[in-house]
């Protein structure tokens, strides 16, 4: 599909400017790219591993497991 975009001068600065930082990415890459980041369901694992969540522990929240880290001065 193609399509005529209007860009504001100072977001198609910006887009300019991103696209010489990133000398092998076209025009046509980075909108796809954008879209695709933008339209896709967000993955909850991302902020999951953010906030330091595993699926599996190794010990339970009640047994101070911040007093096990491997390395730390008693």
């Amino acid at each position: 599909m193609k399509k005529t975009v209007y860009l504001p001068d100072d977001l198609a600065e910006r887009v300019q400017a991103y696209l010489k930082q990133h000398p092998g990415l076209t025009l046509s890459e980075l909108v796809q790219q954008s879209l695709k980041q933008r339209l896709s369901p967000a993955d909850p694992r991302a902020i999951l591993r953010l906030a330091g969540l595993v699926p599996r522990a190794t010990t339970q929240a009640g047994d101070r497991a911040e007093d096990r880290h491997v390395g730390r001065a008693r």
